[in-house]
């Protein structure tokens, strides 16, 4: 079997080929079984990765979110099958796009209302609108960004949500998948249901009772200086810095622009990804049930659906209420348990949930492309092959 000495080789090839320092934690059991940091967090400056340096976060965020909506579900203050114009009014009345027999693309009323399953595993038909996809909805929700983001005065997660219900989905929910825009919609609907924005939300419902002290979405105290620079890998492995996406999101006193993204470290994030992995618990206190991580972590696509989903990366995997879960170890390559889920940032980070064996571990890198094919499934296979 491995052990934590092959764990340490690899992340320290990670740094001399790929990014410029890493970060990893594995718990187990609400235990660390190891921790370790490589590289630099910043190059020119030689700041050393540590157990402070704090990373953007990106998709991992969206964790997160769903984490806290299942927390509002258990709670009885939302159900999965409520339509989101109980949310939003103005999504009462939806349209799609439809293709025609002749080729050309029509727009038609929705045979069913878009619901908060349909939004938390992404089959909405809504993809990111800084990430236009060449979909007549992509291109439509890319110029409602656009315009957005021309307005003087800012615009808050209330403003786009209202914005982009002008936009005609890919299809009728829960037919497809289509990664995007359901994690603000996520996010709008904790806000609504909780009557607080988010990052606030976030961290009443479990920063703060987590003890996650270097985690949020809005910068405070010494975490910009923390935060490890986001580089640019070329074709040759020369790293350049800078390419960061939305970081002006974060900055005390920046115009509003929609939802934040957060940032964490390595051992705040695994503290959440214990939880999490432990049933819920953490330190004697319930944070979310145990049967309700058991839904969240159970996959809901099928057929075309999982077409949409899968590729090399997510072999194996399944799709769940806004994580990938494991379905077939033996098509993912993968020596985690059946039931094992997590997700990823754009920016390298990555966390597995594994509450079979109540086993977490958590990854952290900041660069661009992020390789996570190469680095992620390697941790993976190392980490879990740790195991006794």
């Amino acid at each position: 079997m491995a052990d934590f000495k092959h764990l340490d080789a690899l992340l320290q090839s990670f740094v001399e080929h790929g990014p410029a320092g890493c970060g990893c934690a594995v718990a187990r059991h609400g235990k660390l079984l190891y921790e370790g940091y490589f590289g630099y967090a910043d190059l020119a400056s030689g700041r050393p990765v540590t157990p402070d340096t704090v990373y953007r976060q990106y998709s991992m965020t969206k964790i997160a979110i769903y984490t806290a909506c299942m927390m509002l579900m258990e709670q009885g203050r939302l159900l999965l099958q409520d339509p989101v114009s109980k949310f939003f009014p103005e999504w009462e009345h939806m349209q799609k796009y439809v293709e025609l027999a002749d080729g050309s693309v029509a727009v038609r009323p929705l045979e069913q209302p878009i619901r908060v399953e349909h939004v938390m595993n992404m089959s909405c038909g809504l993809p990111y609108g800084h990430m236009p996809d060449g979909t007549p909805t992509g291109e439509a929700i890319h110029r409602v960004t656009q315009a957005l983001k021309q307005r003087p005065e800012g615009y808050t997660l209330r403003d786009e949500i209202r914005a982009v219900a002008n936009v005609p989905v890919a299809f009728e929910p829960g037919t497809r998948w289509r990664y995007g825009f359901g994690s603000e919609l996520a996010a709008g609907i904790v806000e609504v249901v909780t009557g607080k924005p988010i990052d606030e939300a976030l961290r009443e419902m479990l920063f703060d009772p987590l003890g996650m002290e270097s985690t949020g979405m809005l910068y405070f105290g010494d975490i910009e200086s923390r935060l490890a620079t986001f580089y640019t890998r070329a074709e040759d492995g020369a790293l350049t810095p800078g390419g960061a996406m939305m970081d002006e999101k974060s900055r005390p006193g920046a115009l509003p622009s929609g939802c934040p993204r957060l940032f964490s470290t390595v051992r705040d994030f695994t503290v959440f990804a214990q939880m999490l992995a432990c049933g819920g618990m953490h330190r004697g206190r319930q944070i979310i049930g145990r049967k309700t991580i058991t839904l969240m972590r159970t996959n809901r696509l099928h057929g075309a659906q999982l077409a949409d989903f899968r590729n090399a990366y997510l072999d194996g995997y399944g799709y769940g209420l806004g994580v990938r879960t494991m379905m077939d170890r033996a098509a993912g390559g993968c020596n985690a348990s059946v039931g094992e889920f997590g997700w990823t940032g754009g920016s390298g980070t990555w966390a597995s949930i594994d509450p079979a064996e109540e086993v977490s571990v958590v990854y952290m890198h900041q660069m661009a492309p992020n390789m996570e094919q190469y680095h992620h499934l390697r941790v993976r296979a190392c980490a879990y092959g740790c195991l006794t």
